[in-house]
């Protein structure tokens, strides 16, 4: 089954200093994901005062500055893992290195060969 893991940080809490190590312990998560066929396209975002929000409320649009929540920890980036079921995905994001800053937010994945037939 595919997963999106959403991280979430707290963007004060990322130091230079903790960045920095954050890149080897990433390399080692990754690499042990590989190892399990559990890799999968990802992505680090720019911080969240980068975002841009667009929304529609009243048939009106409004643009901010800003992200979609207003909150300590921000989305910070995501990536996929193929898991036998949520509670192996669950050990994986036990083990991203992101987790020590935030938090990691596991969504099982739509397929659509098989979960939209009737």
């Amino acid at each position: 089954m595919r997963f999106m893991m959403l991280i979430h940080h707290d963007e004060a809490a990322l130091t230079p200093a903790v960045q920095k190590g954050l890149v080897g312990e990433y390399g080692a998560f990754l690499a042990a994901l590989a190892k399990a066929d559990g890799a999968s396209a990802g992505e680090r975002l720019k911080p969240s005062s980068a975002a841009t929000t667009v929304r529609e409320q009243d048939g009106k649009l409004d643009v901010l500055d800003g992200p979609y929540a207003d909150t300590k920890e921000q989305l910070g980036g995501y990536f996929f893992i193929e898991a036998a079921s949520l509670d192996e995905a669950i050990a994986w994001a036990k083990r991203c290195p992101s987790v020590k800053y935030g938090s990691i937010e596991i969504r099982p994945v739509y397929n659509i060969q098989t979960d939209w037939k009737g």
